[in-house]
């Protein structure tokens, strides 16, 4: 079995399918699913499908985050500089249960968090 979709309600869409392009390798699902101001679909290089929707209130819980997990923990280092180069403010990337982690907020409105395991 292998992970469909995840559907997301976001504040802001182009900022996000940026998000998802720009640092994490997403890329415009094709097909002739919609990429605009209102909703966009993308998948992953294992062929996973996340759709944004346009939302007025997005208040997910707070336990709620989408996590992308790297090889190593240079690689988390690696995001995290380029998602700060790229003008996002985040938490310094910290040790936790035996892997490299951070987490910050997106600016659709989500939690998203890197993370790798040491050795």
């Amino acid at each position: 079995m292998k992970l469909n979709h995840i559907n997301l309600g976001v504040t802001d869409v182009p900022a996000t399918v940026a998000l998802f392009q720009d640092h994490f390798g997403f890329v415009p699902a094709g097909g002739g699913m919609p990429m605009n101001d209102r909703m966009a679909f993308l998948r992953d290089d294992a062929g996973s499908l996340i759709s944004v929707f346009k939302a007025k209130d997005v208040t997910y819980p707070k336990v709620f985050h989408i996590g992308f997990m790297q090889n190593t923990p240079q690689q988390v280092r690696d995001v995290h500089q380029q998602l700060v180069g790229a003008g996002f403010t985040i938490p310094e990337p910290h040790e936790n249960n035996g892997r490299l982690t951070f987490y910050f907020d997106t600016p659709g409105g989500f939690v998203l968090e890197v993370e790798s395991f040491f050795g």
